[in-house]
């Protein structure tokens, strides 16, 4: 009996010894075929070899009756399907006829067309861009099946840029569009270029060259605005001991903003019931001071709880300098009248439940004369593990 037991852990002591030894060799061997996949893009790059080639382009082009579609950018966005198989693609250029030089940000997804799986994602501040061509790169060449590659392109900020179009073509599936009808976008397509590389390679740096700021493998990434009917029921939740002679929370539905006005003392504050969707991973706005006289103030962006209230919510913030540990805090930016500003929130994990917005300000200075802060150019971005509408 004992035989029996001293043969059944010796046949399990040579197995697993024949188990680590085949690990061994399996590590061995894939230690070599990525030393031979590193020295293959050493010697692509080392002779020369074209690494990337330009496969497609529109040219910009201006018509006379051209509105410019910047405003619709800030309000909603604008997509493009590259003409292109994704196999090999390394990254795409787009032209821009003029940016502004005050504070604002591009922000570009790529995704693919059949899944709605994103790619990558570029938030690049107006500092970085040029009156010209924008090269925006991947880190490695797209492999895997040849699919449809989608560009969606947004930006935030309190001026306009001028994002170019290209020659009227026949159809309508490589024509840019948007959610909100645009006539500069009637049988029109953006001015891009698209370059190409070996699947999987990691192409040579080239100059100009804008690196994604998140890589979206795997994830289904929603860009998405707080509708109008929502910001209309803004609630007033300040904080203060004072009682003003006029409305200092309200929505500017014409111009999809919210005022803000700060007062002497406390913290004024203007609450959107749920318009945070669960999955959301960052947010982003602009503000400024909409008077040239006015005075500059302080503002800052609340994420709550949907189930908390608002205005203690407020009071905590007043009472602590810091948020309670459920709710997101984007920390205070002073902002003027010459100059406007651009608040993001960028979260570490998505928000599991729907949450509220908070939008706050107060005084820097000890008067508030003309201090009509007004926020827009509202943006939030969201990602989950299903399938989003992969519509075109």
């Amino acid at each position: 009996m004992r035989k029996g037991r001293e043969g059944g852990v010796g046949r399990l002591a040579r197995y697993s010894a024949s188990i680590t030894s085949e690990l061994a060799i399996l590590r061995r061997e894939r230690e070599t075929l990525l030393e031979s996949y590193r020295a293959l893009e050493d010697a692509f790059q080392a002779r020369n070899w074209e690494p990337v080639s330009e496969i497609f382009s529109h040219d910009p082009y201006a018509d006379p009756k051209d509105e410019g579609i910047g405003q619709l950018l800030a309000t909603a966005f604008v997509e493009q399907l590259l003409p292109v198989s994704s196999l090999g693609v390394a990254g795409f250029a787009l032209h821009l006829h003029s940016v502004p030089k005050v504070s604002g940000e591009l922000t570009v997804a790529l995704s693919y067309l059949e899944s709605g799986e994103g790619v990558a994602e570029w938030v690049v501040p107006y500092a970085q861009l040029v009156a010209n061509w924008n090269f925006f790169s991947l880190p490695r060449a797209c492999g895997g099946a040849a699919r449809t590659l989608r560009l969606r392109i947004s930006a935030a900020g309190p001026e306009t840029v001028g994002l170019s179009l290209g020659y009227p073509i026949a159809g309508e599936r490589y024509s840019a569009r948007s959610e909100i009808p645009h006539p500069d976008l009637d049988l029109r397509p953006l001015a891009f270029r698209v370059f190409t590389g070996l699947p999987g390679v990691k192409p040579v740096s080239a100059p100009n060259m804008i690196a994604p700021s998140n890589l979206l493998e795997g994830q289904y990434i929603v860009d998405y605005r707080l509708a109008a009917e929502a910001m209309s029921q803004i609630a007033d939740v300040s904080v203060t001991p004072i009682v003003p002679e006029f409305q200092t929370v309200r929505f500017l539905e014409h111009e999809h903003a919210v005022v803000c006005h700060p007062l002497p003392a406390g913290i004024s504050a203007g609450a959107i019931s749920r318009v945070v969707e669960p999955g959301t991973i960052s947010f982003s706005a602009s503000a400024v001071i909409d008077h040239p006289e006015g005075q500059p103030a302080a503002v800052s962006f609340l994420l709550a709880p949907a189930n908390s209230n608002a205005r203690s919510e407020v009071a905590e913030l007043a009472r602590k300098g810091a948020a309670k540990p459920s709710a997101f805090f984007s920390g205070w930016r002073e902002v003027s009248a010459q100059q406007a500003v651009s608040i993001n929130i960028q979260l570490e994990e998505p928000v599991r439940g729907p949450m509220d917005l908070v939008i706050l300000s107060r005084a820097v200075t000890e008067s508030v004369d003309f201090s009509w802060l007004k926020v827009s150019g509202f943006r939030l971005v969201k990602q989950s593990s299903e399938g989003a509408d992969v519509g075109h």
